[in-house]
């Protein structure tokens, strides 16, 4: 088991505002290894009035880099993220795969979740098994354990933000870090709502069992995380505590609109130890924006772990190609994300034409069938994890498998 981090006991603030709910259009594509046509969706007034809070919001931080350089001067460097092992393959393949697993768990009818009936649990994901549902009506959290015949792995995907939520967590966003003390990383900070969210909650341990049965069930699977959003933080810290338990080499884990997690010595720690990483960025995403990255503050500020791709667009007359390229080991390569502005919701809410969000506007509403109970346990707060264990459909697979490679 990986060692804990030192904490203050913070929970997860409680969502205090409401936007409407907006569904942007979804993009159209035709995929193959390199391109993908897209459509960009309309922004609509809720996501206008997001991003002006997230526009004050980032002044307020620019004011305070101000005043700290002021009196830090400006020959601070940034932390060079070293990575000890060889970067892994990105798979364009396993990307559009994940990416809907990271869009189904958003999904609301806990019945069609858990059974895989749901109407984002077709296309690449056909036949995927979930063995652990784990609910925190507390914190508006959500994700699953199961496991995909075809990517011979279990798969973890952890739900992002609602709508109704996003706000919280924005305003939530600046300058509130912890401690990062696990064994190895020296001087390392994370923000401490995200990791909350994942380590303070009944999340850990219902992803923990989960894995365990899976592959008590399944054999010596090889183990992907994904999320998009808040999601993708949670998948990161998910995918930190399952690589210190069975091993770096045996976990994957791939984000979509991520934000950035902790300091840079905590992201050069995250490299190291995570090394099958990858955080998809999609044209001009706010969300990888935030928190702020500042290369001359590296221990106060946030900086990306590795390895960026990037979804940006060529147009060539009527057409629009999504271009996928692969960003350089530092985590905030400038010519990826960096090299253009952060503005963008509907950016946010689609990656490789997949919606990405919550499928209704209230706050936390599920849907279950009073059928589901005997699965699982609520406490008293309402917090409830629905586990299984059903036949065994796949064979059992011990021998090793490639890391996020083509073939």
């Amino acid at each position: 088991m990986g060692s804990s981090i030192s904490s203050p006991g913070a929970s997860v603030e409680e969502n205090s505002r409401k936007t409407k709910n907006f569904n942007p259009r979804l993009q159209l594509g035709q995929h193959n290894h390199q391109f993908v046509i897209a459509i960009h969706p309309h922004i609509s007034r809720a996501a206008k009035a997001i991003w002006e809070l997230v526009y004050m919001e980032r002044r307020r931080w620019v004011t305070l880099l101000i005043i700290m350089c002021l009196f830090a001067g400006s020959t601070g460097r940034g932390l060079e993220i070293k990575n000890k092992v060889p970067s892994p393959l990105y798979n364009h393949t396993l990307a559009t795969i994940l990416v809907e697993y990271a869009s189904a768990v958003y999904m609301s009818d806990l019945t069609q979740l858990f059974t895989w009936t749901c109407s984002r649990c077709d296309g690449l994901t056909t036949g995927f098994e979930v063995l652990e549902l784990i609910v925190d009506v507390e914190n508006c959290l959500q994700a699953f354990v199961g496991v995909a015949d075809d990517l011979d792995a279990i798969v973890i995907a952890f739900r992002g933000t609602q709508e109704t939520s996003i706000q919280n967590w924005i305003e939530d966003l600046f300058w509130k870090q912890l401690d990062f003390e696990y064994p190895g990383c020296t001087d390392g900070k994370v923000h401490h709502g995200f990791f909350n969210a994942y380590n303070n909650t009944i999340v850990r341990s219902g992803i923990l069992d989960g894995v365990s049965r899976a592959k008590e069930m399944y054999g010596d699977l090889k183990i992907m995380v994904t999320g998009h959003s808040m999601g993708g933080a949670m998948a990161a810290f998910c995918g930190l505590d399952l690589a210190l338990i069975y091993g770096g080499n045996n976990v994957e884990v791939m984000t979509f609109g991520q934000p950035r997690i902790g300091n840079a010595a905590f992201a050069s720690y995250y490299s190291e130890v995570v090394p099958n990483t990858f955080r998809v960025t999609h044209e001009h995403d706010l969300v990888p924006h935030l928190p702020p990255y500042y290369q001359h503050l590296p221990h106060k500020t946030y900086h990306h772990f590795p390895r960026e791709v990037w979804l940006y667009n060529l147009g060539f007359g009527f057409l629009i190609y999504e271009v996928e390229k692969i960003c350089d080991g530092s985590g905030e390569d400038p010519d990826c994300s960096r090299s253009v502005s952060g503005n963008s919701i509907s950016d946010h809410l689609s990656y490789f034409g997949v919606e990405m969000g919550c499928d209704t506007s209230s706050k936390c509403r599920i849907v279950m069938a009073p059928s589901l109970s005997s699965y699982g346990k609520v406490d008293d707060k309402g917090n409830f994890a629905l586990s299984r264990s059903p036949p065994s459909k796949f064979i059992s697979k011990t021998k090793s498998q490639p890391q996020m490679s083509d073939h």
